[in-house]
């Protein structure tokens, strides 16, 4: 599909040069987002025995998350991503690295992850390709296993892009700066609403047990979508929980602050 061969165009091209660290440069950097950010989304399931993530980049996520698990499998479809985190973390014995064209999962032995995991990632890929994940990952999960996933809710303003869209771009670029449209360029997928994943993770036999509808960058518009889903009947199912988080960029702006303070900062007024 077209988006799958653009996301492969994109990633294997980029200026890698920083390991994708700047796209955590606007919540205080990578360290601040891990644990002010992840952490507290994920420590319920920590550690873990088998962790998968899908799309690691150059290992932005993938640093923290092999401290947390007995084995760590990373799937990317860009060669170049997977060529960096073999040589980034050569000495790390437990990490396996493969390389996927953007859908599949057949490398994975079924009811072998207990963890499958991925963040600012797959908010590129479309419904297609999510679903055929989450098609995978109902096989591939163990029986308490966990989904965590970062993907958009862009969808959710699909009337709204396209007539911001038809905005000029001397107009279109200082609304989105001020939030008063949804953040077109953040590429997020259009395609893509926190409600269709849902939707597709039970037709998986994946329940969501909770969505986290977030804001991002720019504005308080709920572009994103951070979805917890496990098998049924696993000790982690129970009552769906959904979530509308528009301070979510907010908050993480404020880490940004707190972490990139000195001895001179004054906490109390961060609010």
């Amino acid at each position: 599909m077209a988006d799958v061969e653009k996301n492969l165009r994109i990633w294997r091209s980029w200026d890698w040069s920083r390991a994708g660290d700047e796209w955590s440069e606007w919540c205080g950097g990578t360290e601040a987002m891990w644990h002010g950010t992840l952490m507290p989304r994920i420590h319920r399931f920590l550690p873990a025995g088998t962790i998968l993530e899908i799309a690691p980049g150059y290992g932005r996520w993938t640093q923290f998350l092999k401290e947390h698990c007995e084995r760590l499998v990373l799937v990317d479809l860009a060669e170049n991503c997977i060529a960096h985190c073999r040589e980034r973390f050569a000495g790390e014995a437990h990490i396996a690295y493969h390389v996927n064209d953007g859908r599949s999962l057949a490398m994975l032995e079924d009811e072998s992850v207990d963890l499958a995991f991925s963040f600012d990632s797959l908010v590129h890929a479309e419904l297609d390709v999510l679903a055929s994940y989450l098609d995978q990952l109902a096989r591939k999960l163990k029986r308490d296993g966990v989904g965590f996933i970062h993907h958009s809710n862009l969808g959710a303003y699909s009337r709204l892009a396209e007539l911001a869209r038809k905005l000029p771009p001397r107009l279109l670029g200082p609304m989105i700066a001020r939030g008063v449209v949804p953040d077109l360029a953040a590429w997020r997928a259009e395609g893509v609403d926190a409600k269709a994943f849902a939707a597709h993770c039970e037709a998986a036999g994946l329940p969501c047990i909770v969505q986290e509808k977030i804001s991002w960058e720019r504005g308080l518009y709920l572009i994103d979508s951070i979805s917890t889903f496990t098998r049924h009947g696993s000790i982690h199912d129970g009552p769906p929980r959904v979530a509308r988080n528009p301070l979510f960029g907010i908050a993480a702006r404020r880490m940004a602050r707190l972490y990139a303070g000195g001895a001179g900062l004054d906490v109390h007024a961060l609010g």
